[in-house]
């Protein structure tokens, strides 16, 4: 597939420079506290408030427990309850971090032929991390390979309805692989704040483009994605 901005090969040297990011980089805030990787037990459960869009945004609630686990992988079923919305999905991760079922843009389930690395545990401010990795989408039925970049920021107080966390900041970048005759790849940019008080994310915000083709320089760029999850409560497994 071609890409708007640069090819593949290109991509991947200068998302280690922070070109990638979509955004200025920040200086790293906080200290070098290390995150390291969670033990999650049967019952561990996140309760979010969600809203997508943006002048009128579909509001839910989101539910994710952990069902199952066996060593380090475990199965998180994830719950989405609202006036316009009513989605339930299973996802199975290998390990803390390494997502081999499940989402990562909106409900839609891919199945990874390698592990995705939504996290590369430990966290430590300054470390970064570049994936491509095939998938199958199981809602559009097709194959393709998504870009992940990953760039741990700092650590700093955030406040959320749960609660107030000592929380490490993660900038995700990522293009999809969603390409058409008529337009370019989405590319997300996300910051989500990791709370190793909670073994989980306790703030993410989601934004995501793509830009349609046509013309010597290419058509406007169409938003698709506004979202914000806060985290409303977390209750230990047994």
């Amino acid at each position: 597939m071609n890409d708007i901005f640069l090819p593949r090969r290109r991509l991947l040297l200068l998302a280690g420079t922070g070109w990638l990011a979509g955004c200025e980089l920040l200086p790293v805030m906080g200290d070098n506290t290390v995150a390291e990787a969670p033990a999650y037990r049967i019952g561990d459960r996140w309760v979010y408030s969600a809203r997508e869009g943006f002048r009128v945004p579909v509001v839910w609630q989101e539910t994710r427990e952990v069902v199952s686990v066996t060593g380090a992988s475990y199965t998180l079923r994830v719950t989405q309850k609202g006036p316009n919305v009513d989605n339930v999905r299973v996802e199975q991760w290998t390990a803390p971090g390494r997502l081999r079922v499940g989402a990562v843009f909106d409900e839609e389930t891919r199945q990874f032929k390698n592990d995705l690395d939504a996290l590369q545990f430990p966290l430590v401010p300054g470390k970064t991390w570049n994936q491509w990795v095939d998938n199958y989408n199981e809602t559009a039925k097709k194959e393709g390979d998504i870009n992940r970049y990953g760039n741990v920021r700092g650590w700093s107080s955030i406040s959320t309805p749960a609660g107030t966390f000592n929380a490490v900041a993660v900038w995700i970048n990522m293009r999809l692989d969603d390409e058409e005759f008529w337009r370019y790849r989405t590319h997300c940019t996300y910051r989500l704040w990791y709370a190793p008080a909670v073994k989980g994310y306790v703030k993410e915000e989601r934004e995501a483009e793509y830009q349609e083709k046509g013309g010597p320089f290419g058509a406007g760029k169409i938003r698709s994605q506004h979202g914000l999850l806060e985290l409303l409560s977390f209750t230990p497994g047994a």
